[in-house]
């Protein structure tokens, strides 16, 4: 039976920053979850309003809206670290990049769920976006062949 390969430091770093990323998941589910409840005490929603996607209240509906955005773009991220992994092109540049990418969207869920500035948070998505244009395009010469 073959041995297993473990996974290069290099690919392990690239991850870190992407576990991050579930981590704010996780808690912008449970920031959701206590926002409902509070709502729903305070008599502003019933339990029926969440099933439609415009059923929550202001309190909760920041939240709402910035998990659903976790599983927009961030999905490429994963994607494009997926394909460095198995073809074995992990650099330092994809590291930084995921960092870039998790930091950036710490900063955009901090503006989107406390400001209503539109066009700071629009400032602030480029930041995780050029995480993600760096590891899509590093993603896709590795899969092509050119590296």
């Amino acid at each position: 039976m073959p041995e297993a390969t473990l996974m290069t430091p290099a690919a392990m770093h690239l991850l870190l920053p992407l576990f991050g990323h579930f981590g704010l998941v996780v808690c912008l589910y449970a920031g959701l979850t206590w926002a409902r409840l509070v709502v729903v005490r305070r008599g502003e929603a019933a339990k029926n309003d969440f099933a439609r996607a415009d059923g929550d209240p202001p309190l909760s509906a920041r939240l709402q809206r910035n998990l659903a955005n976790q599983f927009e773009a961030p999905v490429f991220v994963w994607i494009a670290a997926i394909l460095l992994i198995l073809t074995d092109h992990v650099t330092l540049w994809d590291v930084a990049a995921a960092w870039i990418f998790l930091i950036g969207r710490l900063i955009h869920t901090a503006v989107q769920c406390t400001a209503d500035n539109v066009a700071l948070r629009g400032q602030v998505f480029t930041i995780n976006f050029l995480g993600l244009l760096w590891l899509m395009a590093h993603a896709f010469l590795a899969v092509s062949g050119v590296l």
